[in-house]
């Protein structure tokens, strides 16, 4: 099997191309890239020095991977890195920027959805499976854990992290961590589990009813917690299931507040950041 490069398309010496690759028209591949096997790069696109592409990626049109860090104070010299992991779809448009730190990646693992002019700041970290819909901004350093949906044009702010199984609505804007295996809308507004995420991936009917009562007892309740989910994991009835003790410790780092439900006033949320504090 051969590479199948158009003939209008810029491959610079010293790229790394393996079998199957196939390179469209205009499209632009710079020296020391990696792209693995079976990756397909449409017209235009453009894969930086930087990227370390997998097998069986698509890169849409205009998407660019590897690109500079929207980041001042930035010294383009630092030899820094994209890591793409396999069957990764990346749509028309996307922009995804290398770490600002020598030696360190920006990574995206396998089986990913990008959407068109999404976009994935430098030293981001997302998880396998991730969908970011349409216009979805990723500022930088934002952690995304596995299965977690992004609705069109949401923003994450810098640092965020966002839980496994999350389901972030379209047009939110998120400032707060996500704890895992909720729905977040708006202004870091919880609104309950994500249902259907969790029916579709075979979720228990046990699992999902442990989760129902600790959303309730979390994120429904004002109060410190980091100190409620250390209290609980080392009470006599911590959470029983994997999903349980995961959701619980995801409260216990972090330098961020989390994403509240409706029934927490602001003047609470006040309080309890006080009290953090």
């Amino acid at each position: 099997m051969t590479v199948d490069i158009h003939p209008t398309a810029i491959v610079e010496s010293e790229s790394n191309l393996d079998e199957g690759v196939m390179i469209g028209p205009y499209a632009i591949v710079e020296k020391g890239a990696v792209v693995g096997r079976d990756t397909r790069i449409e017209a235009h696109a453009i894969v930086k020095g930087s990227a370390r592409v997998g097998r069986a990626c698509n890169l849409g049109h205009f998407s660019v991977v590897g690109g500079l860090p929207q980041h001042l104070s930035f010294d383009p010299k630092v030899k820094s890195f994209v890591h793409i992991g396999d069957s990764v779809r990346i749509g028309e448009g996307v922009t995804i920027h290398r770490s600002i730190h020598e030696t360190v990646a920006t990574h995206i693992a396998d089986e990913c959805f990008l959407m068109g002019n999404s976009h994935v700041a430098h030293d981001c970290n997302i998880g396998k499976s991730v969908v970011l819909a349409n216009g979805a901004l990723l500022g930088g350093h934002v952690s995304i854990g596995s299965n977690v949906f992004v609705g069109g044009g949401a923003a994450l702010h810098q640092f965020i992290r966002v839980g496994d199984g999350a389901m972030i609505g379209g047009m939110a804007e998120i400032s707060a961590d996500v704890p895992p295996q909720i729905t977040v809308v708006g202004r870091n507004l919880a609104s309950g589990l994500n249902l259907i995420g969790l029916r579709r991936r075979g979720v228990s009917r046990k699992e999902i009813s442990e989760l129902k009562k600790l959303y309730r007892d979390f994120l429904n309740v004002p109060g410190n917690l980091k100190a409620r989910a250390s209290d609980l994991l080392d009470s006599k009835k911590p959470p029983e299931t994997e999903l349980g003790i995961r959701f619980v410790e995801f409260f216990l780092t972090g330098d961020r507040n989390f994403s509240r439900s409706r029934k927490i006033s602001k003047t609470e949320i006040i309080l309890e950041t006080e009290e953090e504090e």
